[in-house]
């Protein structure tokens, strides 16, 4: 693998732990909310994660959670990095940050030169920024849904802290997506899988790949 660091979210399986560890992956995501094809329990999770080699990051996607929720979770769970994948505002991304004593990386929908202040805001407080595509009118999930955005709307920017894009990425086109963007991390989750939820071995390893 070259410079590039690769997270592969939504694991559901041991098996997708060790497919995502031998192909080279940086980072494992696991979910944590229940609308999600991906989700987890706290108890699948926990053997997830400690299926996971040193040197694989083990990141827990949340959505809106509240202290007693993330709480849990941290409680049976080892965690490397927390994900806020909601609504969160900057305040509350400070104030998961300085109460849990892990890296916070925030997710920011992106659809058009608008939403570029946020990005900004957010990388005044987060530890790591996640790019995503901006989820459609028509569904619960706010992350993992298979969009892309327009990657030229990234060219040339610099933020305050490492990011990574995400949004309809796959191993036919993360390569492209890295060069134009200058991406030095990407995150996939639908984009390889066979179905909903259902992790494709295969898959991983092209995209890694690729990406690398």
């Amino acid at each position: 693998m070259g410079d590039i660091r690769v997270k592969i979210c939504g694991l559901r399986t041991v098996d997708d732990v060790v497919a995502v560890a031998r192909a080279g992956a940086a980072y494992a995501g696991f979910v944590f909310f229940p609308k999600s094809p991906r989700h987890l329990s706290i108890p699948e999770a926990r053997a997830l994660a400690l299926a996971a080699p040193v040197g694989l990051a083990k990141v827990a996607l949340i959505v809106n959670a509240d202290d007693a929720a993330i709480d849990a979770i941290l409680a049976d769970v080892p965690i490397d990095m927390l994900q806020l994948h909601g609504a969160e505002t900057p305040a509350r991304v400070a104030e998961v940050r300085d109460r849990f004593g892990l890296p916070v990386m925030k997710a920011v929908g992106l659809s058009g030169e608008a939403d570029l202040a946020a990005i900004m805001e957010y990388s005044l407080i987060a530890d790591q920024l996640l790019i995503d595509a901006k989820p459609g009118s028509g569904t619960d999930l706010p992350g993992g849904n298979g969009l892309a955005f327009d990657w030229r709307l990234l060219v040339g920017r610099k933020w305050l802290r490492p990011w990574m894009l995400a949004g309809g990425l796959g191993p036919h086109n993360v390569a492209e997506a890295i060069r134009l963007t200058g991406a030095a991390q990407v995150d996939v989750s639908s984009g390889v899988e066979s179905a909903p939820g259902v992790k494709d071995h295969a898959k991983i390893a092209a995209f890694v790949a690729a990406a690398g």
